[in-house]
């Protein structure tokens, strides 16, 4: 019975998905004799959290009531008051909390204040499935850095691109419509400059409601055209070119564009790709999804940088030792020396099939779902 109640607030908090960012997804729902009193979720960053959300909602007073939120409640003042301090005012009797939280501003100290105040907390309650909604959040608490994933769409034998260079299109309509779903939910977008030259891709999110990523592009030499769309909607869409060149004519003409030209420290001729996820961090992009080529996908795993990959793949065979892999460069030379990832999903989407990976340190078992 309890488990509805939870499988509902985890339902509420997936309603936020692209809007809570840096902050988690969280719902809560409050229950009294059995009966549903109070739902809410948190919407949006800097809105209402999700138990004060729900408290906003009560149908009648939630005095001796049960609370079941997906994460620990908060126990210090940010850009909301704690919701600690909403649980004890409305003498809720008992907390149900699916996912702990690793803030070290919470972690712990938010269940402890409720329990010294008398209230049966119970922790762990379906955690895995809780813990699933918040992948991004969990490593950009503890990390500091982007939560990063690759999207690629690939034939049956691994290529991104025909021995021509020709890409458009590999999958279906209905798989294309699909990746903006995950342009939505990420807050940043990556590509390398050989594909702003090859592709001049506007690299927005075009769903109605949905939320335009923050635009990043990998130039080590400032080689991007300022005619491309990146540049010249730089004024509407944030948009970010990281480089090594320093204090170039260019590098002005672009900012008054409205672009942001991000310096980041060179390593073997190229950006440094760890210095970059430190820059993004600290401008609180807690994710990025990289669609770029090859070469920065390879870049990625070389640096151990990639948490999650989407694999878009078509019914279809180009064949050929030139035609573009979705991971170039030299690779590795023995299977133990791979980067592992284990199966998390699997989606049919019109005529193509979408599987979702995640690295192995990430993974866990209980929330494989083939579908």
């Amino acid at each position: 019975m309890e488990e509805k109640y939870m499988l509902r607030a985890i339902e509420l908090a997936k309603q936020a998905v692209g809007n809570t960012s840096p902050n988690p997804l969280v719902g809560a729902v409050i229950v009294k004799d059995g009966r549903v009193i109070g739902e809410g979720y948190h919407k949006k960053y800097g809105d209402l959290h999700a138990e004060r959300n729900a408290f906003a909602n009560l149908t009648e007073s939630a005095e001796g009531a049960t609370i079941y939120v997906t994460l620990e409640p908060c126990c210090h003042h940010g850009k909301q008051p704690p919701c600690t301090d909403a649980i004890m005012e409305h003498k809720i009797a008992r907390v149900i909390i699916g996912s702990r939280d690793p803030n070290p501003l919470v972690s712990g100290k938010g269940a402890k204040i409720l329990r010294d105040a008398g209230i049966e907390v119970v922790e762990d309650f379906m955690r895995a499935e809780c813990d699933a909604i918040n992948p991004i959040f969990f490593h950009y608490i503890t990390t500091k850095r982007p939560f990063v994933a690759l999207k690629y769409a690939m034939t049956m034998d691994g290529k991104i691109a025909t021995k021509t260079g020709e890409s458009k299109w590999i999958t279906g309509e209905e798989a294309r419509n699909h990746v903006q779903t995950l342009r939505n939910e990420y807050k940043g977008i990556m590509v390398g400059i050989g594909t702003v030259l090859a592709d001049n891709p506007m690299l927005n999110c075009r769903i109605p409601g949905g939320v335009d990523p923050i635009r990043i592009v990998c130039d080590s030499r400032l080689k991007i055209p300022m005619d491309c769309q990146l540049v010249t909607t730089a004024k509407q869409i944030p948009t970010i070119v990281a480089t090594c060149v320093e204090h170039s004519e260019k590098e002005k003409e672009l900012e008054q564009h409205g672009v942001q030209v991000l310096k980041i420290a060179e390593k073997d001729g190229h950006i440094d790709l760890n210095d970059l996820m430190n820059k993004l961090g600290e401008q609180t992009i807690d994710s990025i999804l990289v669609e770029g080529g090859g070469i920065l996908n390879e870049s990625l795993r070389k640096e151990g940088l990639v948490q999650k990959a989407y694999v878009y793949m078509a019914p279809k065979l180009f064949g050929g030792k030139d035609a573009k892999s979705p991971v170039e460069g030299e690779g590795v030379d023995t299977p133990s020396e791979s980067m592992a990832f284990s199966l998390q999903q699997v989606e049919k989407i019109g005529e193509d099939v979408l599987l979702v990976y995640e690295r192995k340190e990430n993974y866990m078992p209980s929330l494989v779902s083939m579908i």
